[in-house]
């Protein structure tokens, strides 16, 4: 089974409707027993950095998630999920992160042209950097998913399994052992992000 992580952060309808179509036996819930029993776990988020880490402390489910992932549970975090398993972000502050993922967050507009739109919103390419990742077994280096983001990862080259090009070289994935982001929607992202959702359950 697989548990989608509800804390108040996120639209997870379009995310379980992604995982029902490939068959995947999910479930959205924040209990943190039926959390700690699941397979795998996925960890969605949209919003802000530091509501989202402190609504998953004050619930238990920051020792949750640490838990299973020394375990060697399988873990995705997207979007904000993503960047929530880093160590801090800088988004209106300073925050302490999960620490699953070596690396921090930081403005994309420290790192583009000022002429660029912020958030990135839109499709665009994924590339692989050194071994392909198992997540993306089914998919090819310059496929395109979906972005909508203000913040980017930084500091995680050495777990940075995948970059995309927006007027500057972002991190688009990353990964630790059975700790796996996306900086992009994959239940967005058409046949390409089933396919990424479909690796994974494999796991």
């Amino acid at each position: 089974m697989i548990a989608i992580v509800d804390y108040g952060v996120g639209n997870l309808f379009s995310l379980k409707s992604s995982l029902s179509a490939i068959g995947a036996d999910v479930t959205v819930t924040g209990d943190a027993d039926s959390i700690s029993c699941a397979d795998k776990i996925i960890l969605p988020g949209v919003g802000a950095f530091g509501d989202a880490a402190e609504k998953l402390r004050v619930t238990g489910l920051a020792d949750v998630l640490k838990t299973a992932a020394a375990k060697g549970v399988p873990i995705l975090g997207i979007c904000l999920g993503m960047q929530l398993l880093l160590e801090k972000s800088f988004e209106y502050g300073e925050h302490e992160g999960l620490g699953l993922i070596h690396g921090e967050i930081r403005p994309i507009s420290e790192a583009i042209p000022s002429e660029l739109k912020i958030p990135q919103i839109g499709w665009n390419s994924l590339n692989f950097t050194g071994e392909r990742s198992p997540i993306f077994k089914y998919i090819n280096d310059g496929d395109f998913v979906y972005f909508v983001h203000s913040f980017h990862g930084t500091n995680c080259d050495a777990n940075t399994i995948a970059v995309t090009e927006y007027g500057a070289e972002l991190t688009a994935a990353v990964a630790c052992d059975n700790v796996f982001g996306c900086q992009f929607h994959p239940e967005k992202s058409g046949e390409v992000g089933l396919n990424i959702l479909r690796a994974f359950c494999e796991l």
